[in-house]
């Protein structure tokens, strides 16, 4: 069976919609799925599933969690596959002296249109630096990503669509586990 990564939205941030990972696992596998692994606190899950059909599989997970905690938190799914594909598509990947702590992947549920892409791009960012590649958002936020001057609430109101964002360590670490459980029979 293939091999999931799901990136929930917004869970477990400042103290808002908690979700334990136990309760994550608990409802993940209350859907038939398997082998189901969670990564930090943040609504990171791994998992493996005959579903094909992924935009079914995200509505039944944000659905069951709505039901389990009162909340809805939108679900980005990506295979290993494409894991790989935004670590070999990192548009900083030529800076070595970049600190990898500083860069944030923000995953969208779909591609950008090429008109939407072009706002997204037009938005002053200085000084983080903003790329788009994908399904995917870079972003290197020189000064940290406490008070950053790019807001992400024009960027997803530009977009007209939310999306989840995870730190390029997490990212990576992201791919280990998924690659390990590949390998798992």
């Amino acid at each position: 069976m293939p091999v999931l990564v799901s990136l929930l939205r917004g869970v477990n941030v400042g103290g808002h919609r908690k979700v334990t990972m136990e309760d994550l696992r608990s409802i993940y596998e209350s859907l038939g799925l398997t082998n189901v692994q969670t990564y930090i606190n943040s609504g990171n899950v791994l998992f493996r599933t005959s579903v094909r059909d992924g935009k079914r599989l995200r509505k039944r997970i944000e659905d069951a969690i709505e039901i389990a905690h009162g909340f809805r938190s939108d679900v980005f799914l990506r295979t290993p596959d494409e894991l790989r594909s935004v670590i070999a598509r990192n548009p900083f990947a030529a800076r070595p002296e970049l600190d990898a702590r500083k860069l944030t992947i923000h995953f969208l549920p779909e591609e950008l249109s090429a008109e939407v892409r072009q706002r997204v791009l037009e938005i002053p960012a200085e000084p983080e630096e903003l790329h788009h590649q994908g399904r995917e958002l870079y972003i290197y936020f020189p000064n940290g990503m406490g008070r950053p001057k790019l807001s992400m609430a024009l960027v997803e109101k530009t977009m007209k669509a939310a999306g989840t964002s995870r730190n390029w360590n997490t990212v990576r670490k992201l791919l280990e586990l998924a690659e390990r459980l590949e390998r798992q029979l």
